[in-house]
């Protein structure tokens, strides 16, 4: 077992602290182990409650137990099926010092607190109580894709990592692949038949390697970040030789892929990570520039080899270096032994030896870089940039315009003040020229100065011995001022280039957040790309099974092997095409749209510099454009997805009402025809008297049932559309009949006031639909009217329209549902023994508005409701 301890002054006051006993695969011994930790506080006189325990029925285990309290689990009745979930509430009312929770990833049954375990967790950390718990390695969030290629398995219960970095410890608990698989033939993991069923998919001696593995790395990990966390919090000088790390620094030198590979090899023998990074400093600036497709070449290799490349820029070499290690917690950097003479020693000290001085506590590999013969030919590798004489001519014309000016004034001034015009003109030569024609103004300035103003004049010896320091420091400030000024343009274009990357992530963000459609972000990323970078751009995203170009620059256009290389892209989530060492003949470099381990699409992009396709700057800009680009994507698709989803959750919601209220009105008549039937079957002569009663139930339920049955259908032919009315001129006396005659069974047994106005004209309607409405409206009355109550039925014209009302004196409806009562599966909760499924009054507002009619209800004074239909006398409507 290997234990983590966690740095003491990380806790936070007041908060509860947690203990992880962590696994590679369930079986392990995680259980036992934390209650053996468990027994060993509570000797020390801890109090220790389990909170949580699975034993699994193991007696070993259980045995653990015995001595502990053990807070009742809390049963939760899900689907009928009583669910064994911890009992939060009760730990927090108990609040020991320590509580056991086994199973951190487990899902809680619905109608918990938290949904995952994990949250109940946090919570009783937060209460200020200690927390011991198991988890197994493959259930954490960052691991869930590898494990699941590992496996083949995909783990739904996952753990978040922050859980690791709130843990003041982390135990290990780890026993070889083959005591498990051994242990799971022995029956003491699951079950024979289950433990059979797990060795096939899951407990394979190669999955469980390689889990054991994943689960003692990320130990180690945690172990190094808390480490560097140790030394941070108390400035300690680092690094700690706990894990290696290694450094190699390249330099556009042809030495360097040599150099690369060397650390790679020692980087495998140490299994330990390793860095390449690029210093840029103004003094090797230039020989960047002579040879940044080999920097960027090199680059790319330290980078395919799996180094972390990084690339920064300081005015020391060595001293960035350092730097750069004691931050990262490098242990060995890995330098090339010097091949310049040895004289040039005594003008500047070797890279190597600055490196060494400055190392302290860092091992420092000097690696022999070229057998005698066989150094490369540098100068053959650069590239000869044609002199610019202008600055030469500018600088002389200075020289020359000082002499002048100096010959006009020397009459006034003493020689050595005669020496400030020209310090000034070799200032203006130093910031405006460049270095070299500023040391050559140094130069000449000096020559001239000798010349002409100082004894003997008109040559170039000196009477006094003095004018050489003079002379000295008058070159000596040329140069130096030139220098730092060349420096300071160099710094400046750096971090110019550096602020024209960061405007550009700045724009292509802003932009990004406002579109807020597909259309949008693929606008805003063609504008950006092509504003920043230049060229043409494309996008292509998946549609099916191929990828469709959905977005490019005007005039560009893909072929059908430019499309087999963005396939490719898209397939591999890696890079293709131009500038890459796949496929490159290509016309566009292609990048995958890449979000957390999914590929939404492919990025092309045509560049007008080729140069710049191997460019590590415009290699970054283009890999955070494709990098923004896929989250933007992503976004705007789980905002469908979330939609979508919503549609469905209201859809099963809608599905779910229907079947329950369809589960209860076709049970209910079922149940009395069955009954009244089965009676009549088995048993016909004793029930010969009661025949005609029974006869009469089954009718009755049955009329409810092909009523219920129609308003399904009705339902459905109303959202379809296909409704169509057969109008004919129809009396309301007929209707009324017609809807009483239908309901004579109930309404028989119930008081009806039924109040027609004489002489009422004829209405074009469709009967038998309105007949339905009104049958729909006396039952949706029956079943809220109480008893006693009676019914009224209302029908009368005024104003060109018959108006037909029935009331009740039931509960009425809550005012801010009226306008919802005609809405399908609405409700008003129904008294007892009463069913319905929320479908006749939508029915009723169906085809009252196809005749052309308004529907609309009202509570009435002293209880109940009324609902009011008008319909045009003369037949004008929808239908």
């Amino acid at each position: 077992m290997l234990k983590v301890a966690k740095a003491e002054e990380e806790a936070q006051s007041g908060r509860g602290k947690l203990k992880i006993f962590l696994g590679y695969a369930p079986g392990v011994g995680k259980t036992y182990a934390m209650l053996e930790a468990a027994q060993m506080r509570k000797r020390e006189g801890r109090d220790v409650v389990a909170a949580y325990v699975e034993s699994h029925g193991r007696a070993e285990t259980d045995l653990l137990l015995e001595g502990l309290e053990v807070i009742p689990k809390l049963r939760i009745e899900y689907q009928g099926v009583q669910l064994p979930e911890m009992d939060i509430d009760t730990v927090l009312a108990r609040k020991p010092q320590i509580a056991l929770v086994d199973e951190l990833a487990h899902t809680n049954a619905v109608g918990s607190r938290h949904e995952k375990r994990w949250q109940d967790v946090e919570e009783l950390i937060y209460a200020g109580i200690d927390v011991y718990t198991t988890v197994n390695v493959q259930h954490f969030d960052s691991l869930n894709d590898i494990v699941a290629q590992i496996t083949g398995v995909v783990v739904r219960e996952t753990v978040p990592d922050k859980l690791l970095d709130l843990a003041m410890e982390i135990r290990l608990v780890d026993i070889p692949p083959e005591d498990l698989l051994e242990r799971l033939r022995e029956g003491k993991v699951y079950i024979p038949e289950k433990a059979m069923l797990a060795t096939e998919k899951f407990f394979k001696p190669g999955n469980l390697m390689a889990l054991r593995e994943l689960s003692l790395r990320r130990a180690a990990s945690r172990v190094d970040d808390q480490m560097r966390a140790y030394m941070e919090a108390r400035s300690i000088a680092g690094p700690w030789p706990a894990a290696e790390k290694l450094l190699v620094c390249v330099s556009g030198s042809p030495y360097s892929e040599k150099l690369i590979r060397t650390t790679r090899r020692l980087a495998d023998e140490m299994k330990a990570r390793w860095h390449t990074v690029y210093i840029e400093t103004p003094g090797l600036s230039k020989h960047a520039r002579e040879n940044r497709e080999r920097v960027w070449r090199d680059l790319r290799l330290a980078e395919s080899l799996g180094a972390d490349v990084a690339t920064l820029t300081s005015a020391s070499v060595a001293q960035a270096l350092m730097e750069f290690a004691l931050r990262n917690n490098v242990t060995k950097i890995v330098v090339g032994k010097p091949k310049k003479p040895r004289w040039r020693e005594f003008l500047r000290q070797p890279l190597v030896d600055e490196i060494i001085r400055l190392s302290g506590p860092v091992d420092v590999y000097v690696v022999s870089i070229a057998a005698t013969g066989e150094t490369p030919k540098v100068a053959q590798l650069q590239t000869k940039k044609p002199v610019q004489w202008t600055g030469y001519l500018k600088g002389i014309t200075l020289v020359v315009a000082a002499t002048l000016l100096c010959k006009g004034v020397q009459g006034f001034l003493a020689p050595t003040n005669l020496m400030m015009i020209y310090l000034l003109g070799l200032v203006l030569a130093a910031t405006r020229l460049g270095r070299r024609p500023a040391v050559l103004t140094a130069l000449l300035s000096v020559l001239a100065f000798d010349f002409f103003f100082v004894p003997p004049h008109l040559t170039f010896a000196v009477a006094d011995t003095e004018y050489l320091i003079t002379f000295i420091a008058l070159f000596t400030v040329g140069f130096v001022i030139s220098t730092l000024v060349s420096q300071t343009r160099e710094r400046a274009e750096s971090i110019r280039e550096r602020e024209e990357q960061t405007a550009s992530l700045y724009y292509l963000s802003r932009d990004l957040t406002a579109a807020s459609d597909l259309r949008g972000i693929l606008a805003v990323t063609l504008k950006n790309i092509e504003n920043s970078l230049g060229g043409k751009v494309a996008v292509l995203l998946p549609e099916g099974e191929r990828l469709e170009l959905l977005a490019a620059s005007g005039g560009l256009t893909l072929d059908a092997k430019e499309h087999a290389v963005a396939d490719w892209s898209f397939r591999n989530s890696s890079a293709a095409g131009r500038g890459t060492e796949t496929l490159g003949s290509s016309q566009l470099l292609y990048l995958p749209l890449l979000t957390s381990g999914d590929v939404l699409g492919v990025l092309g992009v045509r560049l007008e510099n080729e140069t710049e396709y191997a460019s590590p700057p415009a290699r970054r800009l283009l890999h955070a454009f494709a990098t923004q680009t896929a989250f933007a994507i992503e976004r705007v698709l789980l905002v469908k997805q979330a939609e979508q989803t919503q549609i469905l959750q209201a859809r099963e919601n809608l599905e779910r009402a229907l079947l329950n209220s369809i589960s209860h009105d076709l049970r209910t008549p079922l149940v009395t025809i069955t009954g009244a039937l089965g009676v009549l079957r088995d048993h016909p002569a004793s029930v010969e008297a009661g025949r005609r009663d029974l006869l009469d139930a089954a009718w009755e339920e049955a009329e409810r049932l092909n009523r219920f049955v129609g308003n399904l259908l009705d339902m459905t032919r109303l959202e379809a559309g296909a409704l169509k009315l057969k109008r004919v001129p129809s009396d309301l006396q007929d209707l009324v009949g017609c809807a009483l005659s239908s309901l004579e069974p109930q309404l028989s047994k119930r008081k009806l006031k039924v109040l027609v106005e004489p002489g009422l004209p004829l209405v074009s309607m469709d009967l038998v639909l309105m007949t339905q409405v009104l049958v729909n409206l006396l039952d949706n009355a029956l079943k809220y009217a109480p008893f006693n109550e009676a019914i009224e039925l209302e029908a009368r014209a005024l104003d060109g329209k018959v108006t037909l009302e029935v009331a009740d004196r039931g509960p009425g409806v809550p005012p801010q549902d009226l306008e919802r009562v005609f809405d399908k599966f609405y409700r008003v909760p129904l008294p007892e023994g009463a069913g319905g499924t929320g479908l006749g009054l939508a029915i009723c507002k169906g085809i009252v508005e196809a005749h052309g009619g308004i529907i609309q209800a009202e509570n009435r004074e002293g209880g109940g409701l009324k609902i009011t239909v008008e319909l045009p006398i003369d037949g004008e409507g929808n239908g």
